[in-house]
């Protein structure tokens, strides 16, 4: 008879030994979390709307750029109780990295016509006025949830997120009043871990996760639909276009899925992880990798089109401008490549190559923004590559 407990004692010292591979292999590719200094870095993006670009920074704070003027709106740090301690000396037993440089930020905030709302590394969720960044809810009110990476998602009056406690979460937009949880894994600990951004359509929820599944959640209850299974972790946020997910694995694949059951339409191999998010531009899909190239494929069949090996990491997610899709290598050199003649061209290198760039691009009014770990809004021109004046995001006490 299976000694049962020593069983999932040992699943779980293997999905430790697992999760401590990924984040070592994240340190050297992408400069994860708390390193030097015990400085949480954080990777968010920028989000526009009405000419207004928000950003969580690196000092644990919701800044809202005008983007006409350059003048700054900022709400106060995220804070976290407790000491110190966790993942290379931070604090995400309890709520994050914290400390004199605040509560990391890694996912993108996302907005409706009233608020804007962000999630923090200590567990939790922030929703503030667009306009005067006032906050109108924390979830939860009180205590933390296990650390959140990913960003959050708002569709229809509701707030979705994830976490690394591996549940998927339903909050209401306008109270920040719990809706539903779900629980993805099979109870076995650390490898449940969600560091993806959960995408939302047509009543479903795509997210992928630690344990190496693609879910499908039915937004309306929190009930699963279908879930596939891959061989590698998946942190990427899925593309849903046209009744197929697309999403991209640890495994070096990338995957084509029945939106309806979860079923495979096809799979492509890179020779790295899939890390940035997709984007599709007239039935091709573009998808970086962080083995530097971008693979074109076909959207429907899977077949490779074209590569461009553009020699250098590609974990932030790429924009779209007109009839070009704009990448960032982690080392900030920025590429256009025009969808319609098949080709690609470098745009700019900020700061001779020193800077590291590795959340989501921001295009508006033909200028590309990108957010990068020096506390500095960047700004390139989308046509002439033109590096423009630089705006500090770091606001102090």
């Amino acid at each position: 008879m299976k000694d049962t407990t020593t069983t999932k004692k040992n699943r779980r010292h293997i999905g430790k030994i697992l999760i401590l591979a990924v984040l070592l292999l994240l340190i050297g590719i992408v400069g994860f979390s708390c390193i030097e200094g015990l400085t949480a870095i954080g990777w968010s993006g920028g989000a526009i709307s009405d000419n207004t670009l928000f950003v969580g920074t690196q000092e644990g704070r919701l800044v809202a750029v005008n983007l006409t003027d350059g003048s700054r709106l900022s709400t106060n740090k995220l804070t976290v109780s407790g000491g110190s301690g966790g993942l290379f000396g931070c604090v995400p037993a309890g709520g994050g990295c914290a400390g004199a440089s605040g509560v990391a930020i890694y996912g993108t905030p996302s907005f409706d016509d009233e608020l804007v709302f962000i999630a923090g590394y200590n567990g939790k969720v922030y929703a503030y006025n667009k306009e005067n960044l006032a906050t109108r809810w924390v979830y939860p009110r009180e205590g933390y949830l296990e650390p959140i990476v990913g960003g959050v998602v708002v569709s229809n009056g509701r707030v979705y997120l994830a976490g690394s406690d591996g549940y998927v979460y339903a909050l209401d937009a306008e109270t920040g009043d719990p809706l539903w949880s779900y629980s993805t894994g099979d109870g076995n600990g650390d490898n449940e871990k969600i560091w993806s951004t959960p995408a939302v359509s047509d009543g479903t929820l795509y997210v992928g996760s630690f344990d190496k599944n693609a879910y499908a959640i039915n937004t309306a209850d929190g009930t699963r639909k279908w879930e596939f299974l891959t061989e590698g972790t998946i942190t990427t946020t899925p593309l849903i276009i046209d009744g197929t997910v697309y999403v991209g694995s640890h495994d070096r694949y990338f995957y084509a899925l029945n939106a309806a059951d979860g079923t495979l339409k096809w799979k492509f191999m890179g020779e790295n992880w899939f890390w940035a998010k997709p984007v599709i531009y007239e039935g091709k899909i573009y998808a970086g990798n962080l083995d530097g190239k971008v693979y074109v494929l076909d959207a429907a069949t899977g077949n490779k089109l074209n590569e461009f090996n553009l020699e250098g990491p590609l974990a932030a997610d790429p924009a779209n401008y007109e009839d070009n899709v704009i990448f960032s290598t982690r080392e900030g050199t920025v590429y256009s490549i025009d969808t319609t003649q098949n080709t690609v061209r470098q745009l700019a290198v900020l700061n001779e190559g020193k800077v590291k760039v590795n959340g989501p691009l921001a295009v508006s009014d033909g200028v590309i923004y990108l957010h990068s770990q020096d506390q500095t809004l960047r700004r390139v021109n989308a046509d002439t590559g033109a590096i423009l004046g630089t705006i500090s995001l770091s606001i102090g006490e």
